[in-house]
């Protein structure tokens, strides 16, 4: 194995080529750590992270108009079959998971807890003679053995306008995932991570995220906007910590 190869180190942002390991590139943001390269062969190799919240790729074979500029660096990959949904649903976590996908995607995978409802300002196209108005995704929740909801238990919906889908084909806002984020406890993977909306999410909460993702384009865009959040200030608040009831003697009950 060759050493790796220092690209970047600018006290914000410190970028690490490697030949050798499953991944392409290594890159540490503030409390990110982002890798370039396929997911399945990453995870095994890192620490064990307690909450996963992702968007992967299930078998819709996307396809957008603005793809056709550049439709070699835009296609989403590994999105012609549902085995990357399966793989992430099938990730242990000690607090919890939360992985978008499409309805008719749950009979491919490990029935979850609940279903959470993400409905939008608007609608998508789709099929318009022949199927309702699609305004709304989910997200599977597994919860793990070591799970709790850090403030009040949230309801199964969650109201947040769309993106423009600017910096990726299937864009996450942000603000979704900090919602989704409040509900868990931890340093938190995407492994699917695109643009970097999860990770924008962490940064503005002040969590510790680890993204791994595929395509280098996507990356590239991953890296400048968790960055540049960075830079701005915090947007919102963790819960309070959940209260542990103690014995007299100070220890836990």
């Amino acid at each position: 194995m060759s050493d790796p190869a220092i690209i970047v180190d600018n006290g914000e942002r410190q970028a690490i080529e490697y030949s050798g390991q499953p991944w392409k590139r290594r890159e540490v943001i503030g409390d990110a750590v982002l890798y370039l390269g396929d997911a399945r062969e990453i995870v095994p190799t890192i620490d064990p992270v307690p909450v996963i919240a992702t968007d992967p790729p299930y078998g819709m074979s996307f396809r957008s108009n603005f793809r056709t500029v550049r439709p070699k660096a835009h296609a989403i990959a590994n999105d012609d079959n549902e085995d990357a949904l399966r793989w992430v649903c099938d990730l242990p976590v000690s607090h919890s998971k939360y992985v978008f996908c499409r309805w008719d995607n749950i009979a491919s995978v490990p029935r979850p807890k609940s279903l959470i409802t993400w409905v939008k300002n608007n609608h998508s196209m789709g099929d318009l003679t022949g199927e309702h108005a699609r305004q709304t995704e989910v997200a599977l929740f597994y919860p793990g053995p070591a799970h709790f909801f850090p403030g009040q238990r949230p309801a199964d919906v969650i109201r947040a306008p769309r993106t423009d889908n600017a910096d990726h084909p299937t864009q996450k806002p942000v603000a979704l995932m900090g919602e989704v984020l409040r509900w868990t406890s931890g340093a938190v993977l995407d492994p699917f991570m695109g643009s970097g909306s999860t990770g924008v999410a962490c940064v503005q909460l002040g969590r510790h995220f680890v993204g791994i993702e595929i395509d280098p384009v996507y990356f590239q865009t991953a890296c400048k906007r968790i960055a540049e959040a960075y830079r701005q200030p915090r947007l919102f608040e963790e819960p309070a910590p959940k209260p542990v009831q103690t014995d007299i003697f100070g220890g836990a009950a």
